[in-house]
């Protein structure tokens, strides 16, 4: 039987949680957790780790080059890689409003990519 522990993030509690796995390497048991969003943590965390990818992307015509982008939701960890690697080809063009969605459902994870930031066009009259 094989035991691991990992530190819980999901609050300031940072509870120490253990789980054991048996000898086929499934997960058999979790303790250690002080609350049920703890234990839940963990059990996705060892079955089927998730993040939220954040990156930047190309912005044409804004005051600035580049612009935040994140998204909606956390993913699986696992499509990270290819998922960072299609959106750092994307481009934009200003315009761009926070929370605008860039790329709706990407990679067919149901998550859409969204902006984080406003940037202005740089052609806007100001007269």
């Amino acid at each position: 039987m094989d035991k691991r522990e990992l530190i819980c993030i999901i609050c300031p509690t940072s509870c120490k949680i253990k789980s054991t796995f048996d000898e086929n390497d499934n997960l058999k048991d979790v303790s250690g957790f002080r609350c049920k969003r703890g234990e839940n943590y963990v059990r996705e965390e060892i079955v089927d780790p998730k993040r939220t990818l954040t990156a930047i992307i190309k912005v044409i015509g804004g005051e600035i080059t580049m612009c935040p982008v994140k998204t909606n939701f956390r993913v699986s960890k696992e499509l990270l890689p290819d998922m960072i690697h299609n959106v750092s080809k994307l481009v934009i063009y200003a315009p761009v409003r926070m929370g605008d969605v860039i790329v709706k459902n990407i990679m067919g994870t149901g998550a859409d990519i969204i902006a984080t930031r406003e940037i202005l066009n740089t052609s806007l009259d100001v007269s």
